[in-house]
C-alpha cells in the first residue's frame, strides 16, 4: 500500500479540483491510500469524498498550539509521499513536519514554501497560463499516473439524501443558483431579476438559491416555484443538491467547480477572473458554459445578456441531444 498525504486546506473550489486529482490517482493506482489536511470548515466535503481515506483537521484560528497539535497527529503515521498542492508558507511548514519519504510541491509555490520540498512538479506546457486544474494534474506523474482526469468524482451518502422537495411540477429538476462568491468583485448582482425571468417563462420549473451567506428574497416568488437555501446550505448536502440540478447558474465560486466536476450543466458568470484559467473544467465541454462581463466588470453585465446566454446554452444542449438521439 502506498501512503499519500495531500495538503490542500482551502478554498472550496481549489479543494474540489484537488479531489478530482485524487479521484484520478485512485483510478490509476489501486494500491493508493490517501489522507488529507483540510480546514475545519471544508472538512465535511473532503471526508465524504470516496477517494479520501483519512482526514486531518487544520484549525486556522488555533494559532501555534493548534498547528503543533495537528502535526503531532500527522506524525503518528509515516507516508510514502506528501503533496503540497497549496504552495503557501503554512503548508510548506506542514510539509516540513510530515514524516514522508518524498516531499513534493508546486513549481509556482509562493511565500518561500518551495524550500521545504524534495521535488517540484513542472507546470503544464502553457505554463502559468494553464488552467488551475491542469496545474494540479501535474502531481499525477510523480506516482506513475497520467496527468489527466480518470474515474468519477463520488461522494458518500449522496444517493441516500431525499431531495424530491427540490423538484418542480411533474418532477422537473431544479435550476440551482449560487449568487455568492468569496470576493465582492466576483459577485454579479442580477440573480433576483434572472430568477424573475426564468420563473415567468417556465411555470413547472423550481429555482433554488443556495450558498453560505443568506440572501433575502422578501417573499417575491411563489413557494411552489422557489426555495431559498442561502445561509442554510451544508457542505454535506451540497454535492447531492448540485447533482440534483438540471442547471447550475453561479458566479466564479466553489459550487461552480463542483457542478462541472459532477457533469452538471453549468452557466458560469465571470467578472475580473479569467475563465480560461479558473472556469468550469474543461472549458468548452458539453456541459460547461461561460459568460464574461465587459472589461471584467460585473456591474456592466446586464440581466438580459445573462438570460440570453442561458437560453442559448439550453438550445445548444437540446440540439446536441437531438443529433445524438
Amino acid at each position: 500500500m502506498t501512503e499519500l498525504l495531500v495538503i490542500k486546506p482551502s478554498s472550496l473550489g481549489d479543494i474540489v479540483q484537488a479531489l478530482q486529482v485524487a479521484t484520478s490517482l485512485k483510478a490509476q493506482r489501486s494500491d493508493l491510500r490517501i489522507s488529507w489536511i483540510v480546514r475545519e470548515m471544508f472538512a465535511p466535503i473532503v471526508r465524504s469524498c470516496e477517494a479520501v481515506d483519512e482526514v486531518y483537521i487544520f484549525e486556522r484560528g488555533g494559532g501555534a498550539k493548534g498547528f503543533l497539535k495537528l502535526m503531532r497527529q500527522v506524525r503518528l503515521r509515516k507516508f510514502d509521499y506528501v503533496f503540497d498542492m497549496q504552495g503557501l508558507l503554512r503548508t510548506g511548514l506542514m510539509t516540513s513536519r510530515v514524516r514522508a519519504k518524498h516531499k513534493v510541491g508546486r513549481t509556482d509555490a509562493r511565500e518561500y514554501s518551495g524550500m521545504f520540498y524534495d521535488e517540484k512538479v513542472p507546470l503544464p506546457e502553457a505554463g502559468r497560463r494553464s488552467h488551475a486544474l491542469d496545474i494540479l494534474l501535474q502531481f499525477c506523474p510523480v506516482l506513475g499516473a497520467k496527468p489527466e482526469l480518470r474515474g468519477t468524482l463520488k461522494f458518500r451518502e449522496v444517493d441516500n439524501l431525499n431531495l424530491k422537495f427540490a423538484d418542480g411540477r411533474g418532477g422537473a429538476r431544479p435550476i440551482v443558483m449560487f449568487p455568492d462568491s468569496r470576493r465582492a468583485d466576483k459577485k454579479w448582482g442580477g440573480f433576483k431579476q434572472l430568477t424573475d425571468l426564468i420563473l415567468k417563462e417556465d411555470k413547472n420549473r423550481k429555482v433554488i438559491w443556495a450558498g453560505n451567506n443568506y440572501l433575502p428574497d422578501r417573499g417575491a416568488y411563489p413557494a411552489e416555484q422557489f426555495l431559498n437555501l442561502t445561509g442554510n446550505t451544508s457542505l454535506v448536502s451540497l454535492p447531492a443538491l448540485v447533482k440534483r440540478a438540471d442547471w447550475v447558474i453561479s458566479n466564479d465560486s466553489g459550487p461552480m467547480h463542483l457542478a462541472a466536476a459532477l457533469g452538471v450543466r453549468v452557466l458560469a458568470v465571470f467578472g475580473p477572473t479569467d475563465p480560461s484559467l479558473y472556469g468550469p473544467y474543461p472549458l468548452g465541454g458539453p456541459t460547461n458554459f461561460v459568460i464574461q462581463a465587459p472589461v471584467g466588470n460585473l456591474k456592466m453585465l446586464t440581466v438580459k445578456e445573462v438570460h440570453m446566454r442561458f437560453q442559448r446554452a439550453r438550445s445548444q444542449v437540446a440540439s446536441r441531444k437531438a443529433s445524438q438521439g
